[in-house]
């Protein structure tokens, strides 16, 4: 669909009428744009936009594990941040998506729980949309390096947890070109195939599942522990995590309004 202002406009003010309607409560600030981006991720399908913003508001009501607390300077989100579980790259791919790691078993299941790393996940995707605008428009290939994946890892992941995790990756204000789990042990598929069993049809249709590295290599420059000569996962970490630092305010923001995104 090409996007142009008159649809843009006319698309923003239906739904903030619906939303008016349908969630009083909320509050459109004037230089919002996430209801463009649900737009943008259901190519202007009005039904469609109602359907993912209305699951996302009530996502975002309800999990308050994952979305409220999430000021970076906390302990346990520090901890996260210096290991590093989600890794966006630095460049984009050549069809311009942008490209994001997410290390499933960089952290240890006896210390960090499986909320906060869903929460700095979502800390770190939401600040990419705030940054980028682009994210919307070209999506987002996720790449989950499943290297050295234990039993406590598997274990924290019941498939309530699971369920939840798919319906908000399918609900998000930017779309998933491409689900790529690369470094997967045997041992692994029946977790994924839960993950699998929540995913819609079409969902299912981007997952692809690797013994060994990824299929990205031609269309980005990978991490070096993913067999590329880009930056190292250390290296990403560090980034990611002074930009989140220094975007603190955002998330103070977002937690007392949803529409600061």
């Amino acid at each position: 669909v090409e996007e142009t202002v008159e649809l843009r406009t006319a698309s923003i003010a239906t739904i903030e009428h619906w939303l008016s309607e349908e969630h009083p409560s909320a509050r459109v600030l004037p230089d919002s744009k996430l209801i463009l981006y649900f737009l943008r991720t259901t190519k202007y399908n009005i039904d469609k936009t109602k359907h993912k913003l209305h699951h996302f508001l009530k996502t975002r009501e309800k999990l308050t594990e994952w979305f409220s607390g999430r000021d970076p300077v906390r302990p346990e989100l520090q901890e996260l941040l210096d290991i590093g579980v989600f890794l966006p790259l630095l460049e984009k791919d050549k069809l311009n998506r942008q490209v994001v790691i997410i290390r499933t078993s960089a952290h240890d299941p006896k210390r960090h729980k499986q909320d906060n790393v869903f929460k700095v996940d979502k800390m770190i995707l939401d600040l990419l949309l705030h940054l980028d605008d682009m994210v919307s428009v070209y999506g987002v290939v996720a790449i989950f390096d499943m290297r050295g994946v234990t039993l406590g890892h598997a274990l924290q992941l019941p498939p309530s947890m699971i369920k939840k995790s798919v319906e908000s990756w399918e609900n998000y204000p930017c779309k998933p070109k491409l689900l790529e789990f690369v470094n997967v042990p045997v041992h692994v598929n029946l977790v994924l195939n839960v993950f699998r069993s929540f995913m819609s049809a079409k969902m299912k249709e981007r997952v692809i599942i690797s013994k060994k590295g990824s299929t990205m290599e031609q269309l980005v420059n990978l991490p070096r522990e993913l067999g590329g000569t880009g930056g190292t996962y250390a290296e990403l970490a560090a980034h990611w995590k002074q930009v989140v630092l220094a975007n603190a305010p955002f998330y103070a923001r977002m937690e007392e309004n949803v529409f600061h995104l």
